[in-house]
Order: C-alpha cells, then sequence, then structure tokens
C-alpha cells in the first residue's frame, strides 16, 4: 500500500530549501543511522525528521495493518504517529530505539481506534471492518489458509483490544514476547496474561491452536 509523501502528510516545518539541495542533502543524510538522525531532528533538522520517517514509515504502515486485519485508516494512523514523534521527540532519550518508540505510538494509536470502534459496534452505529486477505496474507496462501485467516481475524474483533494486539504481535507478527511488552509499553507478565486469554477464545472457538512456547 502506498504511503503519501512526507511533503503531502506532514507539513511540519517550514523555510525548507530548494528541491535541489533538499533532495542532495536528503541523499547524503540518508547514510545515517537512527541515533544520529534522531539527534539532527531534535535540532529541528527538518531533512532528518523526513528521512526517519522514509525509513520507518512502511514498518509504521504493516504494524497498523496487520493488527487491524486491513487498511482502513492505516495511513491516517500513520500520519498522526508522525505528528506524535514530532512533537515528542525530545521524550525520547535513546535516538537507537527510534523504531520500538515509533511502533509503540502506533499501536496506542490502533488500540484506541479498535476500543472506539467496539464501543460504536455494541451501540449498533458501526458496521464491523471486513477482514482484507489481501493484505494480511501472502502471495503463496492457498483458500483454506485466507479461510482461516478471514476467521481468526473475525474471532479477533470479538476480543479486547489490548488481547487482540498483544496475541496478533505475537502470533502474526511473530515478535518475541520482550518486543511485544515494550511495543504495548506494559509489563512482560501482563503480556503473557493477555496472549493467554486471547488463545483460550480462539482455542474455545474452534480455530486452530497457533500458540507456541512463550519462551
Amino acid at each position: 500500500m502506498a504511503v503519501r509523501s512526507h511533503n503531502a502528510r506532514l507539513r511540519l516545518v517550514e523555510g525548507a530549501a530548494s528541491p535541489r539541495t533538499h533532495r542532495r542533502r536528503l541523499g547524503a543524510i540518508g547514510e545515517l543511522d537512527d541515533a544520529q538522525l534522531v539527534a539532527l531532528a531534535k535540532q529541528n533538522d527538518i531533512v532528518a525528521f523526513e528521512a526517519l520517517y522514509r525509513r520507518h514509515s512502511a514498518f509504521a504502515v504493516n504494524l497498523a495493518v496487520r493488527i487491524q486485519g486491513n487498511s482502513t485508516d492505516a495511513e491516517d494512523v500513520v500520519h498522526d504517529a508522525f505528528v506524535r514523534v514530532h512533537t515528542r521527540l525530545n521524550e525520547l532519550r535513546e535516538g537507537a530505539a527510534f523504531r520500538s518508540w515509533l511502533g509503540s505510538i502506533v499501536v496506542r494509536l490502533v488500540r484506541t481506534r479498535l476500543r472506539r470502534r467496539r464501543l460504536l459496534q455494541t451501540l449498533g452505529l458501526h458496521t464491523p471492518d471486513r477482514v482484507d486477505l489481501d493484505v494480511v496474507a501472502s502471495d503463496e496462501a492457498g483458500p483454506e489458509v485466507r479461510a482461516q485467516l478471514a476467521q481468526l481475524y473475525a474471532l479477533l474483533r470479538a476480543m479486547p483490544p489490548s488481547d487482540r494486539i498483544a496475541w496478533t504481535l505475537r502470533h502474526v507478527e511473530r515478535h518475541r514476547l520482550e518486543a511485544v511488552a515494550e511495543l504495548m509499553r506494559c509489563s512482560l507478565a501482563t503480556v503473557k496474561r493477555r496472549i493467554q486469554r486471547a488463545q483460550r477464545f480462539l482455542s474455545d472457538h474452534f480455530v486452530p491452536a497457533y500458540a507456541e512456547a512463550e519462551s
């Protein structure tokens, strides 16, 4: 899924250099690591911030899409996440942790949207979003796998958002438990409880067990 350009979606700093100078510096600065780019962005260097956006926006979009099961509002989530990043960048102590920090912001934004949609569905004011198998299934997935994915995401929608997100990060995105806890900004014990609750719910509703050793 294409992401709208930085200039169109993130009008955060004015007074940029000429397009040619901008492109030349962007190419050079793109060789820096995240810690170096964050240090420059904290000094209001818009080119460094754009380099961070270009490097990590696809990751942010994919994370939002896989948690939701579709691409609905994914670009808006990513836009909002980078706006928050821009306003709170000084809160990030370790620049090398930028990707994980961005991911935690995306997770919080998606969780808020899922909670809102769930409430609206309870009130009969929102129709559940359809799972987009074209974005969550691999190109090699056959009809049986796609049917199982459709059933899986339908059941995930019935879970509390925090349980749903924890399970998805662990068993769809394949993150280690420690990484899931970091993305969700909660303890390892809390993450384990959420994943276990989600797995029990899936197992009780005849979805094949996806759990693996929690090590």
